[in-house]
């Protein structure tokens, strides 16, 4: 793991502080997009972004007809840093039939864009069985930066109540190991799933389901995450923890 150059955190959570961008212009929607970073040598494109951050929330967006008629429409998610500024815009691609029918255990790809409107993250997951019942069939996702060149992995781990999953390299070298909590359900309580060193000695990160609130927890399926890592770790592995977010 110490070829992804993080440095990992034997007690508590891993801090750091968010480099301030300059503040952009709000677009006609009113959105504010976090400045176009200057490209960086070995920086698969698009990424550059991820350099500057240590925190990533993920806010998925209300679909009224969904909310409506229970018909389950394409995911879209905005990612902000810190300040509240868009670093990149995320919808999911399959097919009304797929969504409809096999529910949060369908198959998808996921379009990650920047503000130029370029394609740097592409998530593929594709259908899987989450029980430990079936451990040759567990869920998997692969993350790709750009577009078809494999950056890294998420697989999920045969346990009997805990879900445990691994992020991998592209060539399925173990690097991180995620923790999530037995009980998935907590009122009034965000979920933590802690990120750690392969050995599970040391905490690197965190993904977290925020808590939104009793009325949006019971009558939609909108989610909100919080993702924290290292300000120096990979910007590879970074966009992995995205995609294990996306899987979780």
């Amino acid at each position: 793991a110490g070829n992804y150059g993080f440095q990992a955190q034997p007690m508590g959570f891993p801090g750091g502080s968010v480099v301030p961008p300059v503040q952009n212009q709000p677009t006609m929607d009113g959105t504010i997009w976090m400045p176009i970073p200057p490209s960086i040598p070995n920086c698969p494109p698009g990424l550059e972004y991820l350099t500057q951050i240590d925190k990533v929330l993920i806010h998925q967006l209300f679909e009224v007809l969904e909310i409506v008629t229970g018909f389950e429409t394409k995911n879209k998610y905005e990612l902000k840093n810190a300040l509240g500024q868009r670093v990149y815009f995320a919808e999911e691609v399959n097919d009304c039939l797929t969504r409809n029918c096999c529910g949060s255990a369908r198959p998808f790809s996921m379009r990650i864009t920047d503000n130029l409107g370029r394609e740097v993250i592409t998530l593929q997951r594709p259908l899987r069985c989450s029980s430990c019942c079936c451990p040759c069939c567990l869920q998997e996702l692969e993350v790709q930066s750009p577009p078809g060149t494999t950056v890294g992995y998420v697989v999920q781990n045969c346990h009997v109540y805990l879900p445990k999953f691994t992020i991998q390299d592209e060539k399925k070298t173990n690097i991180l190991k995620i923790n999530g909590p037995c009980f998935m359900c907590q009122c009034c309580e965000d979920i933590n799933f802690e990120v750690m060193s392969v050995d599970e000695t040391c905490a690197v990160g965190r993904i977290s389901k925020k808590w939104t609130g009793l009325a949006q927890e019971i009558f939609t399926d909108t989610d909100n995450f919080g993702i924290s890592f290292p300000m120096d770790l990979d910007v590879r592995m970074k966009a992995v923890m995205i995609g294990a977010c996306f899987l979780i």
